[in-house]
């Protein structure tokens, strides 16, 4: 792995977005604020790490626990191989998935398919994936329910 090299301005930055954008209407004016320079500087600086590599991209971290979607469960579903990427696009069009992404399957595990679906009430989460399964027609899935978040974190890097 190739150690990242900052300058002085670069660093502060740094310090400020590893903790999160504020949340606010306008994060990256607020940041740039704190850091002391122009909104463009600090966007063109984000630009530039994103261009080279040292960052691959600034999003949110959202506790949807908080949020009011206790139900949540990550699903696995068996989907033939030539299905992966037309299920997959239809199951992210479905406003309460928040991630789904391909895995390899395994001779004791055929799942292939992983989803994060989120509801506030456990009925409105079977409610979700009945209907996921029936615009799928893909009925072999798994629900993997939460028990206990272990982390939920930003990284720190300085």
């Amino acid at each position: 792995m190739q150690k990242m090299t900052l300058n002085s301005l670069e660093r502060t930055i740094l310090a400020a977005i590893q903790h999160g954008l504020p949340l606010s209407r306008w994060p990256y004016q607020e940041l740039s604020q704190r850091v002391g320079i122009p909104v463009g500087q600090l966007l063109e600086t984000l630009g530039h790490w994103k261009a080279e590599g040292k960052i691959r991209r600034i999003g949110a971290i959202v506790n949807h626990f908080q949020l009011g979607q206790g139900a949540g469960a990550m699903v696995v579903w068996n989907v033939p191989e030539d299905e992966i990427d037309k299920i997959g696009a239809l199951f992210a069009s479905f406003p309460q998935v928040s991630h789904a992404y391909q895995r390899p399957s395994a001779p004791a595990w055929p799942f292939t398919l992983y989803t994060m679906v989120h509801a506030s009430k456990p009925e409105d989460l079977m409610a979700v994936l009945e209907a996921m399964s029936n615009e799928s027609r893909i009925s072999d899935y798994r629900v993997l329910r939460t028990l206990r978040e272990l982390k939920k974190v930003p990284p720190t890097y300085i």
